[in-house]
Formats: structure tokens, sequence, C-alpha cells
């Protein structure tokens, strides 16, 4: 969330910021301010009360002592009880309103960013590989049906639409794959493997700002106070929340595989055909805690990580910087990593597999993680996230199913190389 006072401060700044995202959060904040300019002058009209109930209760204390009558000056205590009763209900009141309305307000784009409406102005940063030479490439749904890598039917009776079941050889290469990054991330790129729950609480949720804006995407129990995990970027990034880190345990790197709940209700008139787009996915996620000095240095390691995983298996793919109106909702600034589909469309496309962030201290103000720096003041973290990386959601599964390199050199924990 963005701190209040940037907001009272710096008004026509965090408007123009925010309207390069073309989402209207910028015509929000003039209600923000009325709402926190009521509620500071009920605090003020509290610590009023508060002071003169003070003062009256030691006169009333003096008088006694020397035997004066105080019934006028303790029905006026009483009266003042009464008031401050109420301007604490209409204060805790006010803060929930400023809260909720803060809490519907996306972060801030780095300065850096791309100004753009849609993804036609994002930014191709660089390209890996060359585009394979296939002259009639299947699709991923035709591949995968004809080799029995899933079962869309099957999946459907067990679950309803929207699942995969993947079979015999596809579930070992979903397991091979996911194994392959776990020990990449945690053997050469330093990360701590968690093997988090898959369910999370409600202020998991809004520390890492899925709720309240995208309720309507996300698996709810237990009245929405438990949700199924969107992304294992909920569970890591939450480690420490409400806690006060020190220099020395910064920067924290967490890498967790889990399987990703989303009912992708915002989905309508996207690519919904085969596995591209589904209520259940697996994903590698990794997650870094870090100061706010370092945190953009951080955000090109966490790239540079999550590309290594597409380098070893040789895919082609390139880096897209998005522009301020392709922004996620809490990040400052992301990264897109795009692997090649030769099967996707008419002669191939770019799809995600990575999108790596760095939210800044947006997420940090939500779970109030905070770390003291070397003047002795708390401050808060920043948080980077990144896929490293995603599987069947955007077929990656299935342009590594077909990778030479990694027919070679993972045949054995994938199941027979014959197969694909």
């Amino acid at each position: 969330m963005l701190d209040i006072r940037l907001i009272r401060e710096k008004s026509d700044f965090v408007r123009a910021r925010l309207a390069t995202r073309g989402g209207g959060d910028e015509a929000k904040i003039d209600e923000i301010l009325r709402v926190d300019a009521e509620r500071r002058r009920i605090e003020t009209e509290l610590q009023r009360s508060q002071s003169e109930r003070n003062r009256l209760s030691k006169e009333i204390g003096g008088k006694r002592s020397s035997g004066e009558g105080t019934a006028e000056l303790e029905q006026r205590v009483r009266e003042i009880g009464d008031q401050i009763a109420d301007l604490n209900a209409r204060a805790a009141a006010a803060e929930t309103a400023l809260n909720n309305l803060i809490l519907q307000i996306a972060n801030l784009p780095h300065e850096s960013v791309p100004v753009g409406k849609d993804p036609s102005a994002n930014r191709v940063i660089r390209t890996w590989g060359e585009k394979p030479p296939l002259t009639k490439p299947a699709d991923h749904v035709a591949l995968g049906t004809r080799l029995n890598l899933f079962n869309q039917e099957v999946a459907t009776k067990l679950a309803g639409s929207g699942f995969i079941c993947f079979t015999g050889a596809g579930a070992k290469l979903e397991r091979a794959l996911i194994n392959f990054m776990i020990d990449l991330h945690t053997r050469e790129h330093g990360y701590a493997e968690i093997a988090p729950p898959f369910l999370v609480r409600r202020d998991c949720m809004i520390g890492t700002s899925q709720l309240p804006k995208f309720e309507a995407d996300m698996y709810g129990l237990e009245e929405n106070q438990l949700f199924l995990a969107p992304t294992a970027e909920v569970q890591l990034t939450n480690l420490d929340r409400n806690e006060i880190l020190t220099l020395n345990e910064l920067p924290k790197k967490f890498v967790a595989y889990t399987p990703c709940f989303r009912r992708e209700a915002g989905a309508a008139g996207r690519e919904t055909r085969g596995i591209v787009r589904v209520h259940q996915f697996d994903k590698v996620e990794l997650v870094k805690i870090t100061t706010p000095e370092k945190s953009y240095e951080e955000l090109e390691s966490l790239t540079a990580d999550a590309e290594r995983v597409l380098q070893l298996l040789g895919l082609h793919y390139r880096v897209v910087e998005l522009c301020t109106g392709d922004l996620g909702f809490a990040s400052a600034k992301s990264y897109d990593i795009e692997v090649w589909s030769p099967g996707s469309g008419e002669g191939g496309t770019y799809l995600e597999v990575s999108s790596c962030s760095n939210c800044e201290d947006f997420q940090a103000r939500r779970m109030h993680l905070r770390f003291k720096g070397g003047d002795g003041k708390n401050r808060f973290c920043h948080t980077l996230n990144g896929s490293g990386v995603a599987l069947p959601r955007h077929t990656a599964l299935y342009s590594i199913g077909i990778s030479p390199l990694f027919q070679s050199r993972y045949a054995e924990s994938a199941g027979d190389s014959a197969h694909f």
C-alpha cells in the first residue's frame, strides 16, 4: 500500500504516476485525502477531550482533598467520557475507511518504467537463443494428445472445465521439471527451499495485494477467511510478516514449488483452449526480501536466475520490460520472460513463463515487514518475486518437452526420452 504521508504531501505527484497506469486510481486520491482529513480532525478532537478529562480529574482530586464538592465536575467528566467513547468509535471507523480506500490503490510505477497504455508499449530488452527450425509445428493440444501427456476429458470429469490431468510421461516430465528448477535455484543461486502450506489466511493475501482487489479471482474457504494460494509468492513473502529483520539477515532468498489456484474470473476473451489458462497449475516461485538500496540490483539478478532455467533447457526466449499500463497491481517495475512457442497461433508466438517484479515497499507496508537500518531506525523492506518458472499454464511444459537438450540431460527422471 502507498504511504499516506506521500499521498498527503505529494498528491499531485501520486496522481500523475497513477495516471500513467491507466486504471483510474488517480481519481480516488481526493476521497482518500478527504477521509484522511476527517480522521485527523476526529483524532485531534479526541486528544483534546482526553486532555480535558485528565485536567478535570486532577481538579476533582484537589477539591476532594480540601473537602470541596465535586458533583458538577464529576458529571462533566462522565459527559466527556461518553464523548471520548463516541470519538474512539468514529476514529476507528475513519481509520478502517481510509485503509480500505488505500488498499484499492495500485503501486506507483518506477520512474524508469516506459509509459504506455497497453502491451504494445512494452520494450524488448534482450533475446536468447534461436527459434527452432520447425516447418509444421503442432500446437500444444495436438502434441500433448498425440503423446498421451495429458487428458483433458478426464480432468473435466474430475474437476470441471479449466483443469488439467497429466498422464504417464507427461506427469513424469512435470515432476522432473519441478525438481530440476528447485535444485538449480537452491544449489546454484543460493535460495532457501520452503515447502509451505497450500492454504493461506486472508491477512496474508492482503499482505501481497491479491486482496481485496482481486478477490473474485481467488478460491476462498471458511467465508473467505482462508484461501487456496494463487501463487507461492503469498506464502514466501509473508514468512517474516510483522517482523523487524536485521541488516545481516538481508537479502533473504526463498524458493518454493506449489500448485497455484485461480478462478480466472477476469480472463474473458483470453486464450482458454488447452492448458494455456487453467484454474490449477504448477509453479516454482522465487521471492527476495531486501533493502531499498539493493532492490533494483536484486531485480536484475532475480530475472537472470529465472532466465537460467530456460538457457539450460535450450529454449529461445526474450525479456520484455513492461510499460506502466501493463504493470501488475503491486509492481513498481517488472520484466516478463517469454518463451517462443512455434505451435501457437499463425507462425508461432511468444508466451510468458515468468514475470519478475520489484514491489518496493508496497507489500511490506501491508504486512508490517521491516528491518533495522544502520542508524537504528526501522524501515520497510523491499519485496521482489518472480516465477522460476511456471509450467503448463503457459505451455512451457510442451516447449520444454520437445527440447533436445532436456531430452538428453533429464530423460532418466522424466521417463524414456523416446516417448517425447
